[in-house]
């Protein structure tokens, strides 16, 4: 039962966006980093992370349904009760909160928080919604390296909307990528996705236009002296690794298998960039 619940919280949502949040810890901290404020600022986000992940699959219980992807989750199969799903995911945020609260500061309680409003409220209704849901979802998918960042600094400034710019970018055409091999079970769904809506070329434009702001606006830490040359050079190449993947696109024989690729690709890409983040800092 224990195992059930654990999945409930989608753990491999959480991992992805431990590692952007650790990103900008470490960003902030500059190499005089304190373990016990990285631990604690991991935890409590984690713990909030994990109740929006419950919310969302309270949330899409009826739509999980319909698609292969999800049809197994424990909402729709009925192992878990509502009420207990509901209970959980209230546990999880009011101990994140506590935990982000006395441990950190405010402000990483309160863009904590902010990633967890849009995630819930806004982001789940409105992906049936709308093909800007992916918009919506990518800011909030941008908040965890944010709250690492302030979690040291106690402060919103010029670091914290790169590091915002950055993974948001980033998230867009790794959605439409996910959205394009997944595209027979968003519809089944009635999800609209933009290759549902608008068909795969104009996504590939789409994907195309995100990846180049991204490769570009992933360079500026180093422009505004946040990072060095051995992150300018990394991000650099994975940059033109992903946009020359990206191109290839028009003229896949495969889109299934090209979008997969895309998709990989691009945990490659921000894994990459958030462990150079780390290291290479001014």
């Amino acid at each position: 039962m224990l195992k059930t619940y654990y999945k409930l919280t989608k753990p491999g949502i959480i991992m992805g966006n431990a590692i952007t949040a650790s990103g900008g810890f470490f960003l902030a901290s500059r190499g005089h980093i304190d373990l016990a404020s990285f631990g604690f600022m991991l935890l409590g986000l984690s713990l909030i992370m994990a109740s929006g992940c419950v919310f969302n699959n309270y949330s899409d219980r009826v739509i999980d349904e319909k698609m292969a992807r999800t049809k197994n989750r424990a909402l729709v199969k009925g192992e878990i009760p509502v009420r207990n799903a509901l209970v959980f995911a209230m546990s999880l945020v009011t101990c994140g909160s506590l935990v982000l609260g006395v441990f950190t500061n405010f402000l990483t309680l309160a863009v904590a928080g902010a990633g967890f409003v849009v995630y819930v409220f806004i982001y789940t209704p409105l992906k049936t919604r709308t093909t800007h849901g992916t918009l919506i979802g990518s800011i909030s998918g941008a908040i965890p390296p944010v709250v690492g960042y302030v979690a040291v600094s106690g402060r919103l400034d010029l670091g914290s909307l790169l590091l915002l710019l950055i993974v948001s970018l980033w998230q867009m055409p790794h959605f439409f990528a996910i959205a394009m091999y997944r595209l027979s079970e968003y519809k089944a769904a009635s999800i609209p996705v933009l290759p549902a809506v608008k068909g795969i070329y104009i996504t590939k434009v789409q994907m195309l236009i995100y990846t180049m702001a991204f490769l570009l606006t992933s360079l500026l830490p180093t422009v505004f002296g946040y990072t060095g040359y051995a992150y300018f050079t990394v991000a650099t190449a994975m940059g033109l690794l992903w946009l020359i993947l990206c191109i290839k696109g028009f003229t896949a024989k495969n889109d299934n298998i090209w979008a997969r690729k895309m998709f990989k690709l691009s945990l490659f890409v921000i894994t990459a960039l958030s462990i150079m983040i780390s290291v290479d800092t001014m």
